[in-house]
């Protein structure tokens, strides 16, 4: 909360003002408190007291006995526990208790990836266990952070995290590691001085610290402005609770096509109900036949092969670094058609590396990537006295260390011991040979850091050697000189005028631009505990530096990749603009690059128009990421979005497909749907490519599990309205043998088929498209009225010519059972004959149907499955007519294949 009270005891002013835009005296003054004694303690009481502590709102969890029952919402759920009241209606106790146990595993099975995703916004709780040194009254104390209030004082220093929100009003060599809140990819230099400008994102706000945001240099005095909710941190948290998740397309067909089949059983069971009555048969009679329908008619087999292939599928993810944490994000991935992406760690290293050293007379290209020492120095123009004099400040004026490959210290400071190493000097010895006397730290008052050391000048003579780097316009400005070729000239015009062209081209292809130098002091005048600053004038400039955090090597390919696959790849990144732009022009992403503050200040017609031209990104802020994904998402887009930051997490969760890094925040990891554990963006593509396989798969079973229900609920219909078998073609112990015996292992064998040819050149499924599309009502409607005919016919072959019931039923029961392997093998494609050799590329498919027409055999030849089914003995004959109707509907169906493709090719 942000409150603030005047020197004459407590009003609290204008809540909205930006204090970055007050100088620290006026901060002070509108607080009423003075920075040497702080808050009194019975006044920090008070504020406590009216307006609660510094935490965040803690999410309600909901008890696990309500969780448990929120399985029982889905419709899949309610339609299997109203066939297991209905069974145990009719005493049949067996197939009442196998539904009630289906519907407590598939209740589990959802319990417990619900509890894999852990609240985010418990995460951002969690973060706030901390304590805070203030003063108060006059004296230091440590205090739980939670029991602070605006206008305290608040003393951070390296290794701290800033407690809560708060105006600097004072700051020595200050820096504060703000990735997590904004994305910028390097620690933010503080100032104190009050800046201009309206609406200031946090990661302009350099006269401002962040609640959890941990120091990484210097020290500083803090003014708290904001406390709980009204933090940066609170505002995302509160982002957090406003955004609903989005319910998966599968999750959504799979409800859908239940009240389908529902209505057809339900209007079949009104049918049986009302022949039956006519025919004056009894009503339990009529029960236990509407009880087989519904049992036939309802696919319960296929929440748990959907289960078991979603499962599968995440393990092989899982084992290419993509953790999927809820199994119906997996086909989610499938529908995916816009990737909001990352740009540090994820497109890019997250390794400063330095790529163009030049001098006043030279230019130098650097080869390697990262911090890895492989790479060399090239010489590219000019007449070369050797490079060492001219990057030799980059390796004296620094902190950093190398060890074992990983800098220990600030990234910029590590990516320069990195070039040292490329162009052949000795870092340690160098800084051995140079006693440091005195150390002046960067300050983002004067953008540059100085070493001062004992050494010697080319006549021998003692002097004290001053190494300057910095940000290259805060350099220039303090130069007299110049070091070219070994020699000293003057800065002169023309060199300041070529300095800044290269500065301005390299800042143009998105690198950081420092520069170095050196001034001989006499020893005698120098004083090491004096002002420090007031030496580093009348500089000898030895060089400009071009670092960029490099694109990963995978990345352009992952890009061409996911481009070919119709995904539309955006970079949407916390840096500036141009720093976005020139990474997405190596990478190969399209597209003009806008402020994340311009996006949002335009209408939403504007922003629905132009979206499909914006490549990139910049500056953006939490809810501009948020707002760029439900701009996607009102055009008709699927929209995975990637983050590892706290700032990430609101669009992470508000995509369809949030997709948090390894490296990343527990907040974004919590509230994303997926996890890369190798920050990789070519991750996302392979992962994007197997959803497509499962989901490709899934609908692949759907048909077939659709064609069996057609055939189910046509061929009870059937019987009721010709009255054959006593409307009872099929007993509760042979459908429910269809369902998990025949169904499950084709279920099984379908879902993790290979991947469809050209799988990764079509264009994602449309949001909300059906999987009941034309073309699958077709086939399904027609195949399930052929094979329903054909079965309908044997139990009436079987009533009449071998003069029993139970004989019709066991041909039609084998029939069944031979035609649901040609429709297993027909379901892989919608237009491919399977009377080709890539038919049998599949050794699980042809495992499982070998299998299958074995059983086909054995239930009605072996005595233990006749007693479990109901069925009879066939003969070779009677078995005839059973693979004589398997082969016809595989000539159908041929025939309506070769249709469709003639069709299409018109």
């Amino acid at each position: 909360m942000t409150v603030r009270a005047d020197a004459a005891g407590g009003r609290p002013p204008d809540p909205g003002a930006d204090w970055y835009a007050r100088s620290p005296e006026e901060v002070l003054t509108a607080f009423g408190v003075d920075p040497a004694v702080g808050l009194a303690p019975a006044r920090a009481a008070e504020l406590l007291a009216a307006h609660g502590p510094n935490a965040l709102p803690e999410e309600r969890r909901t008890p696990a006995w309500r969780r448990f029952l929120a399985q029982y919402r889905s419709y899949m759920q309610l339609v299997l526990l109203a066939a297991a009241i209905v069974s145990m209606v009719v005493r049949e106790w067996t197939t009442a208790v196998l539904l009630i146990v289906l519907t407590l595993l598939n209740a589990v099975v959802g319990l417990r990836q619900e509890g894999k995703a852990e609240s985010a916004m418990n995460a951002l709780k969690s973060m706030m266990k901390a304590t805070a040194r203030v003063r108060r009254d006059g004296r230091e104390a440590e205090i739980p952070a939670e029991q602070l209030v605006a206008g305290d004082v608040v003393l951070i220093s390296a290794g701290d995290r800033v407690p809560a929100d708060g105006r600097l009003v004072a700051a020595s060599s200050l820096q504060i590691d703000e990735s997590a809140l904004t994305g910028e990819s390097v620690p933010a230099a503080k100032e104190t001085g009050a800046l201009e400008g309206v609406g200031l994102p946090p990661g302009d706000r350099t006269n401002t610290a962040f609640m959890n945001t941990p120091v990484t240099h210097g020290s500083g005095v803090v003014v708290v402005t904001a406390t709980g909710a009204d933090t940066e941190l609170g505002k995302i948290s509160g982002m957090l609770s406003a955004t609903e998740r989005e319910v998966p397309p599968l999750t959504r067909e799979l409800d859908r096509l239940t009240l389908w089949i529902t209505a057809a059983a339900g209007l079949t069971m009104i049918v049986m109900f009302a022949l039956g009555r006519q025919r004056d048969q009894a009503w339990d009679v009529l029960f236990v036949s509407a009880v087989s329908l519904a049992i036939a008619a309802i696919p319960e087999a296929l929440p748990t092969v959907t289960q078991a292939i979603l499962s599968v599928g995440s393990l092989n993810l899982a084992r290419r670094n993509a953790i999927v944490k809820e199994l119906p994000s997996v086909e989610t991935l499938a529908f995916t058609s816009a990737i909001n992406s990352d740009k540090t760690g994820t497109l890019t290293m997250n390794q400063m590396t330095a790529v163009e050293v030049l001098s006043p007379t030279d230019r130098y290209t650097v080869s390697g990537t990262g911090y890895a020492l492989e790479g060399k120095v090239h010489h590219a123009a000019g007449a070369s006295a050797g490079i060492e004099d001219a990057i030799l400040p980059y390796v004296v004026a620094s902190d950093a260390r190398l060890v074992g490959g990983e800098v220990v210290g600030d990234p910029t400071e590590g990516a320069l011991l990195v070039l040292a190493h490329k162009a052949g000097l000795d870092t340690d010895a160098t800084r051995d040979a140079l006693p440091r006397l005195a150390t002046l730290p960067f300050d983002p008052g004067y953008k540059l850091m100085a070493t001062f050391h004992a050494a010697a000048d080319a006549t021998g003579r003692e002097v004290v050697r001053c190494f300057v780097k910095g940000a290259a316009p805060a350099v220039m400005d303090r130069a007299a000189t110049a070091l070219a070729a070994g020699e000293t000239v003057p800065w002169d015009a023309g060199l300041r005028r070529r300095a800044e062209e290269e500065s301005e081209r390299m800042g143009g292809e998105g690198r950081r631009v420092m520069a170095a130098a050196t001034r001989d002091l006499d020893p005698a005048g120098f004083d090491p505990e004096g002002d420090l600053l007031s030496y580093v004038t009348d500089l000898r400039m030895s060089s400009l530096v071009g670092m960029v955090d490099p694109p990963r090597e995978e990345a352009r390919a992952a890009v061409a990749d996911a481009q070919a696959a119709h995904i539309r790849v955006r970079l949407v990144t916390g840096d500036d603009v141009t720093t976005g732009a020139a990474i997405a022009r190596q990478i190969g992403i399209p597209g003009e690059a806008v402020l994340g503050a311009d996006f949002a200040a335009m209408s939403e017609e504007e922003q629905l128009a132009r979206i499909e031209g914006i490549g990139v990104v910049g500056r953006v802020a939490p809810e501009h990421k948020v707002l760029l994904a439900n701009t996607l998402k009102k055009k008709g887009e699927v929209v995975a979005m990637t983050g590892d930051g706290v700032n990430d997490a609101p669009a992470i969760k508000a995509a369809d497909i949030g997709i948090a890094m390894g490296s990343g925040t527990d907040v974004a990891k919590n509230a994303g749907r997926m996890i890369l554990s190798d920050d990789n963006f070519a991750t996302i593509v392979y992962a994007v490519e197997q959803g497509r396989t499962i989901y490709d798969n899934l609908t692949n079973y759907i048909r077939f599990v659709l064609l069996l229900l057609v055939t189910f609920v046509l061929t009870f219909l059937g019987a009721t309205v010709f009255d054959i078998a006593a409307g009872e073609p099929f007993t509760p112990p042979q459908v429910l043998w269809v369902h998990f015996v025949v169904n499950a292992s084709f279920g099984f064998a379908l879902g993790f088929d290979h991947e469809s040819p050209g799988l990764m050149r079509r264009r994602p499924r449309p949001r909300g498209e059906s999987v009941l599309t034309r073309g699958v009502l077709v086939t399904v409607g027609l195949g399930g009225l052929a094979v329903t005919v054909v079965l309908l016919g044997l139990i009436r072959l079987g009533e009449g010519r071998y003069g029993s019931v139970e004989t019709g039923r066991s041909i039609a029961f084998t029939a069944f059972a031979l035609c649901l392997i040609v429709a297993a093998f027909e379901c892989r494609s919608e237009t491919d004959s399977v009377l080709t050799t890539s038919t049998f590329d599949s050794r699980q498919m042809n495992w499982t149907a070998l299998a299958q027409f074995a059983l086909a055999v054995m239930v009605t030849q072996m005595d233990g499955f006749r007693r479990l089914l109901g069925t009879t003995d066939i003969d070779a004959g009677q078995f005839g007519w059973a693979l004589l109707s398997a082969v016809a509907l595989l000539l159908v169906w041929e025939l309506g294949k070769a249709l469709a493709r003639r069709s299409r090719s018109r």
